[in-house]
């Protein structure tokens, strides 16, 4: 019997497999036709299942594992019941959204996930408290806590208005944006960047400097909520905060490149090549998205781009395609949580050559909507480019089968 890491991250990568597979359906159903499908509600299905089914519980594992030390066993038998809530929630509104969208039923289950969000949070705060370690890590784990927090805020006032069938628009996508930017801004990405400083801090000499890029992400994280809300009617003083906040976290990722770079051979004795090269191209899409979210400051460039839904959904992909999931998965491999072998390596490569294409196509696709120029065959492009993705987790969710039965 393998690690209890080993056993409940093979569960969240067959979530992956089944966010794809729902992804291939919405894409199929955009490319021809699919009439007994609501895509709306298969969409909030799958958005709702990809953040909880896959992300969420990929994170609550590896934040276990990596505080656990040598006594894993005992702390996932802690946590397995906040574990298993997770996964039924997610299941839950993977079904219900898809069924009948925001009803009592979805409403229900995505309140018990942020329920058991909050409980999580709170048992991991305990844990980090009980080390009486002041390890950088445990910081970005905090603060992304925190942030997840924020979050449930959005999730319950969309709630509120989806349930009142309130028409306000701003309401509406202020509340959406709310939930969307603190989770994949704040608790995604800062519990994804403690599982990195975590390896990273164990280089000599780097703590004073991983203090500062930890509040220049921080305190920029929250007036950079506002980058998603540059077409409402901003003063000029909180417009200049919001370009300071996106200037700070362009500075602490710089810093941090600078740091890598500088630390190189350590780094790469700690970040095991298996995964390396995952982590790298996370890196670079996290950098593209840094850089984009800086020149969204423009006014002109802000509107344009949140005006038209293709460049919106690039954006979302990029960041939890291209900078969450292909961490989580570097992260999963070069941390040994899998046993390496030739049909993950192909599905990996598979896997990563369908996200690129992916944003690149979604790159065409928002540049023909801002000028208003037809593509021929770039739905169904979509269509296939969906399909390579779901292959290459076909690939890794099959050798994974292979190497725990072999283990038996």
């Amino acid at each position: 019997m393998g690690k209890p890491s080993h056993n409940w991250l093979k569960i969240s990568i067959i979530n992956l497999l089944i966010v794809s597979f729902v992804g291939v359906i919405l894409r199929y159903k955009i490319a021809f036709s699919l009439p007994f499908i609501d895509q709306k509600h298969l969409l909030h299905g799958h958005s709702h299942f990809a953040f909880a089914g896959w992300i969420n519980q990929a994170i609550m594992i590896l934040i276990i594992h990596s505080i656990s030390f040598n006594d894993e066993n005992k702390l996932f038998k802690k946590f397995k019941p906040l574990l298993l809530i997770n996964l039924l929630t997610a299941y839950g509104m993977l079904i219900s959204f898809a069924i009948s969208g925001y009803g009592v039923y979805s409403i229900s289950f995505s309140t018990l996930s942020i329920i058991n969000a909050y409980v999580f949070g709170i048992l991991v705060w305990r844990e980090l408290n009980k080390t009486n370690k002041n390890l950088r890590s445990y910081w970005w784990y905090k603060a992304g806590i925190i942030f997840n927090i924020l979050s449930s805020v959005g999730a319950f006032t969309l709630s509120f208005l989806m349930a009142k069938n309130s028409i306000n628009q701003n309401y509406y996508l202020l509340a959406v944006y709310a939930f969307l930017h603190f989770q994949y801004n704040g608790w995604f990405f800062f519990a994804c960047m403690g599982l990195f400083i975590n390896q990273i801090e164990k280089i000599e000499g780097i703590a004073k400097n991983l203090k500062v890029i930890f509040w220049l992400f921080s305190i920029a994280c929250i007036p950079a909520y506002y980058l998603s809300a540059l077409w409402l009617p901003i003063p000029i003083i909180g417009y200049c905060i919001i370009v300071l906040a996106a200037l700070a976290q362009c500075l602490g990722w710089g810093m941090l490149l600078m740091l890598i770079y500088k630390n190189n051979k350590q780094f790469e004795a700690l970040i095991h090549h298996n995964g390396r090269w995952l982590v790298y191209l996370a890196g670079i899409a996290l950098s593209i998205k840094l850089l984009l979210q800086l020149v969204s400051t423009i006014p002109f460039l802000s509107q344009l781009a949140f005006g038209f839904r293709p460049v919106v959904i690039g954006y979302l992909h990029l960041m939890l395609l291209g900078v969450i999931s292909l961490f989580l998965l570097g992260y999963i491999l070069a941390s040994h949580l899998f046993k390496i072998n030739y049909y993950t390596k192909i599905g990996s490569i598979v896997f990563v050559t369908g996200i690129i294409i992916n944003q690149l196509l979604l790159l065409v696709q928002g540049i023909e909507a801002m000028n208003y120029i037809g593509i021929p065959f770039i739905n169904e492009s979509l269509f296939v480019v969906a399909i390579v993705m779901f292959m290459g987790l076909v690939l890794i969710n099959i050798q994974n089968e292979y190497n725990h039965k072999s283990k038996n």
